[in-house]
């Protein structure tokens, strides 16, 4: 899977992201702090990991910053991506289940080693199982209402 990766920081948790993420055979392409010469803070480089998404030139993102609330919110300015701030297995994965997350916030203040491999773990096993096998009427209903706003908004100007 291709993956387009910022940060704001280049810290350690957000490199051992990469390596992670790398170990798995993931394709990472990086952005803001962890890529010489460009913008490293969180809104821009967020902006550019989930632009690629949205272009298609990533199938996901995982945008990070310090509490990765600014990252999130970046990311989800983008037209067709749907970022989501996990501080655990359990979000990440309702987050790829429940609401068809295309990208992963995180934020790097509380990450350890062991807590990012829980989150990706659950990330990867949503998407392994088949999220959409999980998911019920209700959660089909909102997330074709979640297109169904950014429809409204691309066409209302917003």
């Amino acid at each position: 899977m291709r993956i387009a990766v910022s940060s704001d920081m280049d810290e350690p948790p957000a490199r051992l992201l990469v390596d992670e993420l790398r170990r798995r055979g993931h394709d990472v392409e990086v952005h803001g702090a962890l890529r010489d010469g460009d913008r490293a803070d969180w809104a821009w480089s967020a902006e550019a990991a989930a632009r690629a998404v949205a272009r298609g030139a990533a199938d996901q993102a995982v945008v990070c910053c310090w509490t990765g609330a600014g990252a999130s919110i970046a990311a989800n300015k983008i037209p067709g991506v749907r970022a989501a701030l996990c501080a655990d297995a359990y979000a990440a994965h309702g987050a790829r289940v429940w609401s068809d997350a295309n990208a992963l916030a995180l934020g790097l203040r509380t990450l350890s080693g062991g807590l990012l491999v829980e989150i990706l773990d659950a990330w990867f096993a949503a998407d392994a199982a088949g999220a959409g096998a999980e998911r019920d009427d209700a959660d089909r209903a909102n997330i074709a209402h979640l297109g169904a706003i950014e429809s409204t908004n691309e066409d209302e100007g917003a």
